[in-house]
């Protein structure tokens, strides 16, 4: 697990700050999800930590180190990364494709057998390739590569999004586990704040690129920012007419 510190960090895109002076400290172990309206900066925050976009001012530290000292292969190479769209490579078989960022690190290592079986996947998987596997079995291998570097730190950009509402549940319960099992520090990305409340130790809302609540799931009804508890009580309020059927 990694601890993450982000002091004043300031992202500008024609003339506009999309994240305005964000600081946040997550500690290891930590299951904190980034939520808010769209363009809220929530993906640009997620970016910035392993430098997929580059911030104008501000640092980010993982365990005491700031990335921007760390030469680009060695951050994200140590850092798992889930997206929305998995990403999977389509001339690779699943094996390859869970294997891929060993292999660019050195490693001859084959893990696939066994983060097959973490993720609940039949070895037998290993020689298919992604356009033979559903959207669900897609998203398992795409956390499987992520795990395969054994990363401290897991960045996840909407990771459940594309997937149905059953197959979304029954995914997030199996990483919340994972999160607890491996030990890992996990920030998610989610516009489903109700999946951002099951899941999660802590939420942090943006709006227009600041932070305007970091705090418990339980706590935010307690905001005293009535665009947060708006934004709060919109699952909750769908949660008690869905009880009313």
């Amino acid at each position: 697990m990694s601890a993450i510190d982000i002091r004043d960090l300031i992202v500008r895109r024609g003339g506009r700050a999309i994240l305005d002076d964000v600081s946040l400290t997550i500690g290891a172990g930590a299951f904190v999800a980034l939520v808010g309206p769209s363009g809220s900066g929530k993906t640009t925050l997620l970016k910035s930590i392993n430098r997929l976009i580059a911030a104008d001012e501000g640092a980010v530290l993982i365990d005491g180190r700031d990335t921007a000292a760390v030469p680009l292969p060695v951050l994200r190479h140590g850092i798992g990364y889930v997206i929305q769209s998995i990403g999977l490579f389509p001339h690779l078989t699943v094996a390859e494709n869970i294997n891929l960022v060993p292999k660019l690190t050195g490693s001859s290592e084959d893990r696939a057998a066994e983060l097959l079986e973490l993720v609940s996947l039949p070895a037998e998987m290993a020689v298919r390739y992604p356009r033979e596997l559903s959207g669900g079995q897609q998203q398992r291998v795409g956390v499987a590569r992520a795990l395969a570097a054994r990363p401290g730190l897991m960045l996840m950009d909407e990771p459940f999004g594309a997937l149905d509402p059953i197959t979304r549940e029954e995914l997030g319960r199996a990483y919340r586990a994972l999160h607890g099992r491996l030990g890992l520090t996990t920030i998610m990305v989610t516009h489903d704040l109700g999946e951002a409340l099951l899941l999660a130790d802590r939420i942090v809302v943006l709006i227009e690129g600041r932070v305007r609540a970091d705090a418990a799931p339980a706590a935010l009804r307690q905001s005293d920012d009535p665009e947060v508890r708006a934004l709060v009580e919109t699952p909750l309020a769908q949660a008690r007419r869905l009880a009313a059927l």
